[in-house]
């Protein structure tokens, strides 16, 4: 497959089964989520970039990012479907994520990487934040 055959496209709306499809494909989709959900999602995101085989014209991958819009922006949800992994689609996906926040003056950008998967993001320019331990809500009422 050649590189100009997938194109990144920035979106404020895309089909609901394409982006839950790619849910399910990262492992983050769970049987009682609202797939009504997934358009606030899209919106609701600073940035939201869907890969596209033109060939095809099947999506097959997906990243955003979400920020005020200002001072930071945190990348995430950035998945490949499985038969389009290794041909550099995902590093596509960010770099055109890290684009549009830098065209909007955001210098701060950061992300939490899934085990095994730092060297990924160190080829495109993050670093790990040495003493900084990531913390998620847990708690439940």
């Amino acid at each position: 497959m050649e590189k100009e055959q997938i194109e990144i496209r920035l979106v404020t709306s895309w089909p609901t089964d394409d982006i839950v499809q790619l849910y399910k494909e990262g492992g983050w989709w769970k049987d009682t989520y609202d797939p009504a959900g997934i358009p606030l999602l899209i919106i609701g995101s600073h940035t939201f970039a869907v890969a596209i085989d033109k060939k095809t014209g099947k999506t097959v991958g997906m990243g955003r990012t979400i920020s005020d819009g200002v001072s930071d922006a945190y990348i995430q949800d950035l998945v490949v479907l499985a038969s389009y992994r290794s041909k550099g689609i995902g590093k596509k996906i960010v770099q055109r994520l890290i684009d549009h926040c830098l065209s909007k003056g955001i210098i701060w950008i950061g992300l939490i990487a899934e085990p095994g998967s730092s060297q990924f993001y160190t080829t495109l320019g993050f670093t790990p934040m040495e003493q900084h331990i990531p913390l998620r809500y847990t708690k439940e009422k």
